[in-house]
């Protein structure tokens, strides 16, 4: 898999120039890597392309040229790459009514942890949840979770060979589950993993 190297990334002013294109591109290439689980769980599946975005938008918004500040970034999102054994998502928690989005944040204390994939013919995985930092303070989850799901290699050749994937919540407090994921967005994952 692509790692995003200091050198690859564009000046700010290089950056201004081809902004508008690249992020058409990025907004048509995310719906394909976009999933709703029910009506509000969201995961945004990462891969170089996305993590490349939100690095070169940190960069413009903070107006940072100095390398420190642009390794500071790189070390912040690099990791959320998939390395072609595994996925990374950014699961958004989505109430668009604050009070009930409270509510809802103290009911799902760790949903996180009981976010899965499944590939057809073997046993779920779970999601391995924000390494980063923890995100929920005992009396609440945050509304944004880092998942990583490390697919074992029988699971990855059967979805090279075209077995179906499904992707689910099972919190006590809230479940879905989309079965099959849509093709388009089961193929940009298969994208992302080493054959």
């Amino acid at each position: 898999m692509n790692a995003i190297s200091r050198d690859s990334l564009l000046s700010l002013e290089a950056y201004a120039r081809q902004r508008a294109a690249f992020r058409s591109r990025v907004i048509a290439h995310k719906k394909d890597r976009t999933l709703h689980l029910g009506e509000h769980i969201t995961l945004m599946f990462e891969d170089e392309l996305t993590i490349r975005y939100q690095i070169q938008e940190m960069l413009r918004i903070e107006r940072t040229f100095e390398e420190e500040g642009i390794q500071g970034e790189l070390d912040a999102y690099g990791p959320l790459v998939p390395d072609g054994s595994n996925w990374k998502a950014t699961m958004m928690i989505e109430f668009p009514v604050e009070t009930e989005r409270r509510l809802w944040l103290t009911r799902l204390i760790g949903i996180e942890k009981h976010v899965w994939v499944r590939v057809a013919g073997c046993e779920p995985i779970f999601a391995i949840a924000d390494e980063d930092l923890e995100r929920d303070n005992g009396e609440k989850t945050s509304a944004v979770h880092f998942l990583r799901f490390e697919l074992p290699p029988p699971a990855i050749r059967a979805l090279h060979a075209g077995a179906a994937l499904a992707i689910g919540v099972d919190h006590p407090a809230m479940t879905a589950v989309v079965e099959p994921v849509p093709d388009a967005i089961r193929q940009s994952l298969c994208g992302d993993l080493r054959a």
